[in-house]
């Protein structure tokens, strides 16, 4: 049997994923790494320890199966965005610590870009908002802020790579340097109108060029691992971000199609086809994927909290022991209260790009309980979702389109929680058999380059249903239950909020 070996570097932790012939899993291999941060709002990472939970995942994922790397045709690797690594290009050793992509240290550089009118020129060409969340300013912080290392990547001494092209380094032995272009899109450097490394904004930030990785589409000759790494050479295929990978497995491959992803919080990616959206929203333009040199659109949203306000549940307020218990007491809570949970904790995502706004909760009454707590932690995933593709329709509705929602991640197996995001969005959420829609999208790129899997139509075929959920909300009641949401965010947002 042939198998195809994708890597799924996290922010947390490091798979290795073996899938078979029929894009099944057949193995796993997973280890956690430890997170720095050596200031508020800084967050790092160890680069060794992303490289050797990496090359130690495959190993241990080839010896659970029983297989050897002559049994493997092909890698995918699907990775964190974002996360800012600068290395010496003849020793391969990182100058310092990955910026991870949640730092927030470059704030007042951004602030003091846009100050100066920068912003509409980055936006229009890389879809980005200039924000701390992007490689960019990370990268001139680096070259700003450690000992010699801008004269040493003036000199071409040192290369830049988010974590995609840092692990391709190391498992081609540094014979590629080079990332895909979705993870391009995501460094704020990228012109993704033109499909080149974008030399005014390079300028702007001070950034040699000579830095910078070849950019290749997602399915592509990315190099062949060392052959002392895992026996014999193994090709890199496929390489996608970890929300553009999803919306690969998730074959959201037409215009319109939608997929959101429920972890911690939630990234909802829109299928804008060859039409780059210039968003009204402030949501993001992004490249979904590009293949044959062509690269295709999206739309793409955030909401910083989805499964951690059941993790609030848990440890903050210790209403229940296990997030488990979410569902059951969701489902006996009392139908004549309506609790309404402002999750913002760390402020508001899109639509309201409110960072100075926190949690609230409206409608508590002396019977108010845990069951009440739990139903209207649940139901904020769905109203936050709601206004995530309120906005995304309202940019896109001018381009004709219609969104088709299909989930995935944490959340998504909780039906009580699946069952109201259709009722409150008042359209159909389709959950698939294979959650693991991730490490399923850089799978599939490798697989398909190396001719063991189908092409995009035959992919797309694959897709199976799990569980559709249909609307069974009356619409009075639907707009009812939103008005109230929409009230509960006006009283929370700061007065620097969109309200």
């Amino acid at each position: 049997m042939t198998f195809i070996l994708a890597i799924d570097q996290g922010t947390t932790s490091s798979r290795a994923i073996l899938f078979d012939q029929d894009m099944g899993v057949h193995a796993t291999a997973q280890e956690e790494f430890p997170q720095h941060f050596p200031q508020s709002g800084w967050v790092e990472h160890d680069p060794t320890d992303l490289w050797s939970t990496t090359a130690g995942t495959c190993r241990a994922v080839m010896e659970k199966a029983g297989i050897s790397a002559a049994d493997i045709a092909a890698i995918g690797i699907t990775n964190q965005r974002e996360t800012t690594v600068v290395w010496d290009k003849a020793t391969g050793q990182a100058v310092g610590n990955a910026i991870v992509w949640q730092d927030r240290r470059t704030a007042e550089m951004c602030q003091a870009l846009k100050a100066d009118g920068h912003e509409a020129m980055i936006t229009r060409k890389t879809g980005l908002l200039l924000d701390p969340y992007f490689s960019g300013t990370k990268l001139k912080w680096i070259l700003d802020n450690t000992d010699g290392a801008r004269a040493r990547a003036e000199k071409g001494e040192l290369l830049f790579g988010t974590v995609d092209s840092f692990l391709i380094w190391k498992l081609t032995g540094g014979a590629s340097h080079v990332t895909d272009a979705t993870n391009a899109a995501r460094t704020m450097l990228y012109n993704i109108r033109d499909g080149v490394w974008d030399a005014e904004i390079c300028a702007l930030l001070n950034i040699p060029m000579q830095m910078l990785p070849k950019v290749h589409d997602c399915a592509a000759h990315f190099g062949e691992t060392r052959a002392d790494l895992f026996g014999v050479p193994l090709p890199i295929l496929g390489v996608a971000g970890d929300q553009q990978a999803a919306t690969l497995g998730q074959a959201c491959f037409a215009p319109g199609m939608l997929k959101s992803t429920y972890g911690t919080g939630c990234f909802a990616l829109l299928n804008t086809g060859d039409t780059l959206v210039e968003s009204q929203n402030r949501l993001l333009g992004t490249i979904a994927y590009q293949f044959d040199g062509k690269p295709t659109y999206a739309l793409e949203g955030s909401i910083f909290i989805a499964g951690a306000v059941v993790q609030w549940l848990r440890d903050g307020v210790k209403m229940i022991r296990e997030a488990s218990e979410t569902q059951g007491l969701a489902e006996k809570a009392d139908p004549g209260q309506e609790l309404y949970l402002v999750p913002a904790f760390t402020g508001l995502g899109a639509p309201y790009w409110d960072a100075e706004s926190r949690g609230a909760i409206f409608g508590l009454t002396r019977g108010s309980g845990p069951e009440e707590f739990a139903r209207a932690a649940l139901e904020s995933v769905g109203f936050q979702t709601r206004d995530l593709l309120e906005a995304m329709t309202a940019d896109w509705q001018a381009q004709g389109g219609q969104a088709v929602l299909r989930v995935d991640g944490g959340m998504s197996a909780s039906d009580w929680t699946m069952q109201f995001l259709a009722d409150i969005i008042g359209a159909q959420v389709d959950r698939p058999k294979v959650l693991e829609t991730t490490a399923l999208g850089a799978a599939w790129l490798a697989g398909m380059q190396a001719g063991v899997y189908p092409d995009q139509a035959g992919f797309a075929q694959t897709w199976a249903l799990d569980w559709r959920f249909e609307p069974q909300m009356a619409d009075d009641t639907r707009a009812a239950r939103y008005a109230g949401w929409k009230d509960a965010i006006a009283r929370t947002l700061s007065s620097g909020g969109t309200r």
